[in-house]
């Protein structure tokens, strides 16, 4: 059984655990509102931009030729992966690690290149002896469209110059701070209707009876449209990622917070048992001191 003094020595260990995680929490929480209203402003350019590319892509046919359209047999795979530099955030790395490695096991090593965002996927797919091709680091609280543009010409020169045949995009989808899903998605080539059912469902509701008239040209306009989209692509998932982190950081401390107070009133009841049972024996020496010199 531990001594009185070893359980204080718990229970002030509990408290300084419990004060660090609390304003981890706290830290979390403020990062996260701004995340979150990051994410909550974006999701409608990226979705009226999805559905504008999809209405040309539509409306052009397939007359538009472009690098970013190009569909070859997917002889290499590509795979942008996006986790958090930073640990204590619950499931969030290891859920997203998780369904990429499921992803992975269909591919030879051979044939995977591994674009990685953030020292916590970096780390995991080294240690597995994966082909890291490129290594990037963002910070999560403060994601800017340049992060983006850096991540996006580096995956697209990849897919442009031939050394990745199709390029998979996988990141955690923000839903509350209690619920963030990992998600992927083929980033290249870009999907349009001609090669997604989903997407030509899509376009044959969005479209309707409209009918587009282009000026310059539709091959002329969706070339300076497509990398545009691709890159906001890039930068919606970076920034669900950031506020998936942030909310999984929050939740994770504040039941870290929870458990060291369960913890150390735990503790204090067995000091207060410990000094009782103490107590208890120093009386009965005394007494029994006292009635041996009766005797």
């Amino acid at each position: 059984m531990a001594t009185i003094r070893q359980v204080r020595q718990r229970i002030r260990v509990a408290k300084n655990i419990q004060q660090i995680t609390k304003a981890m929490k706290m830290v979390a929480a403020a990062r996260l509102k701004r995340a979150q209203d990051r994410v909550t402003a974006a999701r409608p350019y990226a979705g009226t931009m999805r559905e504008m590319m999809t209405k040309l892509a539509t409306a052009a046919g397939g007359e538009v030729q472009h690098p970013l359209l190009e569909v070859r047999p997917a002889q290499n795979i590509g795979f942008l992966v996006i986790t958090s530099d930073r640990g204590l955030a619950g499931s969030y790395n290891s859920q997203m690690l998780r369904r990429a490695s499921e992803l992975l096991k269909q591919y030879d090593k051979s044939r995977v290149k591994i674009y990685a965002v953030g020292r916590k996927g970096i780390q995991f797919f080294k240690r597995r002896g994966f082909n890291v091709v490129q290594e990037f680091t963002v910070n999560s609280t403060a994601v800017t469209l340049a992060n983006a543009r850096e991540i996006t010409a580096a995956v697209r020169k990849a897919f442009e110059s031939g050394e990745v045949d199709e390029m998979q995009l996988l990141y955690t989808r923000f839903y509350t701070a209690i619920t963030q899903k990992p998600m992927d998605i083929q980033l290249l080539p870009l999907v349009t209707p001609e090669n997604d059912p989903e997407e030509a469902l899509l376009a044959k509701t969005a479209q309707g009876n409209e009918d587009y008239i282009f000026e310059p040209s539709a091959e002329e306009l969706l070339s300076n449209l497509l990398p545009r989209y691709l890159e906001g692509q890039v930068f919606q998932a970076l920034l669900e990622s950031g506020a998936s982190e942030h909310g999984s950081r929050m939740t994770s401390m504040s039941n870290a917070t929870d458990n060291a107070g369960k913890m150390i009133t735990t503790l204090t009841l067995q000091l207060n048992r410990a000094r009782q049972a103490g107590i208890t024996r120093e009386i009965s020496e005394i007494v029994g001191g006292a009635e041996a010199l009766k005797g």
